[in-house]
C-alpha cells in the first residue's frame, strides 16, 4: 500500500517532527533524510523505528525495519531537501551526560556557547569529525542537535561524534577536574596566536556567538587565543573559525 494523502496521521507526525522542536524532545524521536545519513545513523547504533520510502526515487536496498511506501508528492512534502534520494528514517534520540565522557591524554574538545543557527552547528560538527576532535560540547544551547538542518549540514557527522549539552559551570568543572588546558577566544592584550597553543595535551577551545562572543562567565577562565589574520576583516564565520582550530590541533598531533 502506498500512502498518497497528506492527511495520513503518519505523514502528519513526520511533518511535526521536522518542524516542532518541543515535539521532537517530548517524543524522543527525530528525522533523518538521505541514504548516506541513514547509513551513518545505523552504523553508529542509533535505533530506527520506521522508514518512509518513495520507490520511484530510492535506489538503495530497503532496510529491514518497518517501511511505509509513499508517493512522490507525499515524499516531497516530508522531505526537507525536496525530492532527494527517496528515504526518510525516524530514529530514537540519545541523551548523554557529560560525566560519561572519558577523555584521552591528548583529547581536544570544542565548546560553543549559545550557538543559535542549525546550519552553523552542523558545519561545526562536520569539521570536528573530519579533523578528529574528541567531543563537541554546546553550552547554553539554543539550537537542537536533532534539528533536520543540523543533520543535513553535518552530512550525518552528528552520529559519529561525542556530543553533549551542558551548562557553563558544569562544563568548567569538567574541564578543571580532567586537567584540560582551556583556550578562550577572547581578544585582548593578553591574546596569543592559535598556533602558539599546545594541542598535544588535553585541550579545550571555547567559542561564543558571532554577535557577542563568549559571555562574561568565561572571562579569566582560560588563556585568550586568536586566529592570526592579515586581511582587513577582523573576524570569521563561527564554523570557519572552528574548522581552522580543529585543523591546527590535528596538525600538531601529527607532527
Amino acid at each position: 500500500m502506498i500512502i498518497e494523502s497528506f492527511q495520513n496521521e503518519k505523514i502528519k507526525n513526520v511533518t511535526k517532527l521536522l518542524t516542532d522542536n518541543r515535539f521532537r524532545k517530548k517524543s524522543g524521536l527525530f528525522v533523518v533524510e538521505g541514504q548516506q545519513e541513514n547509513e551513518r545513523a545505523q552504523k553508529y547504533n542509533f535505533e530506527p523505528t520506521e522508514f518512509f520510502i518513495c520507490e520511484s526515487i530510492f535506489k538503495g536496498e530497503n532496510p529491514n525495519e518497518k517501511i511505509h511506501f509513499v508517493s512522490e508528492k507525499v515524499y516531497e512534502k516530508i522531505a526537507y531537501r525536496g525530492s532527494s534520494e527517496g528515504i526518510i528514517g525516524i530514529y530514537k534520540s540519545k541523551e548523554t551526560e557529560l560525566s560519561t565522557f572519558k577523555p584521552k591524554y591528548n583529547s581536544t574538545i570544542i565548546i560553543v556557547e549559545g550557538v543559535e543557527k542549525p546550519g552553523n552547528l552542523g558545519a561545526i560538527l562536520r569539521s570536528c569529525e573530519a579533523f578528529g576532535v574528541d567531543a563537541l560540547i554546546v553550552t547554553d544551547a539554543k539550537a537542537d542537535f536533532y534539528n533536520p538542518n543540523v543533520i543535513r549540514s553535518s552530512v550525518g557527522c552528528l552520529f559519529g561524534m561525542e556530543v553533549f549539552q551542558s551548562e557553563n559551570q558544569e562544563t568548567l568543572d569538567f574541564l578543571n577536574n580532567n586537567e584540560f588546558r582551556i583556550y578562550t577566544t577572547i581578544m585582548d592584550e593578553s591574546s596569543e596566536d592559535l598556533y602558539k597553543r599546545d594541542f598535544t595535551q588535553r585541550s579545550a577551545v571555547l567559542f561564543g556567538t558571532e554577535h557577542s562572543g563568549l559571555s562574561d562567565f568565561w572571562s579569566g577562565k582560560g588563556k585568550n587565543t586568536l586566529i592570526p589574520m592579515s586581511g582587513s576583516i577582523d573576524s570569521l564565520n563561527l564554523s570557519n573559525a572552528v574548522a581552522i582550530t580543529c585543523y591546527e590541533a590535528l596538525k600538531q598531533k601529527k607532527n
